[in-house]
């Protein structure tokens, strides 16, 4: 499917400075959490629904999709071990597996390349002082993560676009460190969906551990509390949930959310999943 204009993408973005698209179904966003979300329709081509959609968030594990489309851009042929270390990132959130791939392509230089590539106008790489920190790439619902996802659809090389929205397609319920990843869309909106989710300043020890993802140990990027510039909420754990939603991957589906400092994972886990499930039933009002 292709969007029927990229003019289309001009002409939205004065609205993202006003108030969310549809306020008077807008779902309630609850006291201490912040949230940014993007909602476009392929199909219309238009965004449906909106808020804080330019608003800077820390990207935790969401950047492994720019990491994965600017690897195979850039690798004419990638080797078997190259296709099972994006398998795992993508699938089921590997910190080492994004690691891996972050330093071979020059740490903050994929983001910046990206950024530049695609557009991505609010997206700025971690820190100097923090260059291996990945998930410190500062980025907002629709530039990039929005713009990412229609880049795939409807620039990007088929053979990216398959390989990386296939892995999303099969995501994993658990994260290799033993995260429950299918918070959000996966388990507040109706299938099908493809997904890449995004977590950070929960630990490195779930509650309860999820059941065995199948695809090895990860070493989660450990948060540092010291306040560094260029990186939002942190101190505050946040909770990501974007993807493709719906027959033909009509939805393209953003949500970024920041949590009150302290905050547990299960406590996260539902608001997030339940602003996501409210703001879906929303589009239909």
């Amino acid at each position: 499917m292709r969007i029927k204009s990229w003019a289309a993408v001009a002409a939205a973005v004065p609205l993202l400075t006003g108030t969310p698209a549809q306020a008077e179904a807008a779902p309630k966003v609850p006291p201490g959490t912040t949230a940014g979300y993007v909602v476009f329709d392929r199909v219309a081509g238009k965004i449906v629904a909106h808020r804080q959609a330019h608003r800077a968030f820390r990207s935790a594990s969401v950047i492994k999709i720019l990491i994965a489309v600017d690897f195979l851009e850039r690798t004419a042929k990638p080797t078997g071990r190259d296709l099972t270390t994006l398998k795992v990132m993508l699938r089921s959130s590997d910190d080492d597996a994004a690691s891996a791939l972050w330093d071979r392509g020059g740490k903050g230089k994929i983001v910046t390349r990206m950024a530049r590539k695609l557009g991505l106008a609010d997206t700025t790489p971690p820190p100097a002082a923090k260059p291996g920190f990945w998930g410190y790439t500062s980025l907002s619902a629709y530039d990039d993560v929005a713009r990412t996802y229609r880049y795939l659809m409807d620039r990007a090389d088929p053979k990216v676009r398959d390989l990386i929205i296939g892995h999303l397609r099969r995501a994993t319920p658990c994260g290799t460190d033993g995260f429950d990843q299918y918070f959000g869309i996966p388990r507040g909106l109706p299938k099908p969906w493809a997904v890449k989710q995004g977590w950070s300043g929960f630990g490195t020890v779930p509650p309860v551990r999820c059941a065995p993802a199948g695809a090895g140990g990860a070493v989660v990027v450990p948060q540092s509390q010291a306040r560094l510039p260029l990186v939002p909420d942190l101190g505050r754990p946040v909770l990501h949930t974007t993807g493709l939603v719906g027959k033909d991957d009509r939805l393209i589906f953003v949500l970024l959310t920041a949590h009150p400092a302290g905050g547990g994972w299960n406590d996260s886990v539902r608001r997030t999943t339940t602003l996501a499930r409210d703001l879906y039933r929303s589009l239909s009002r």
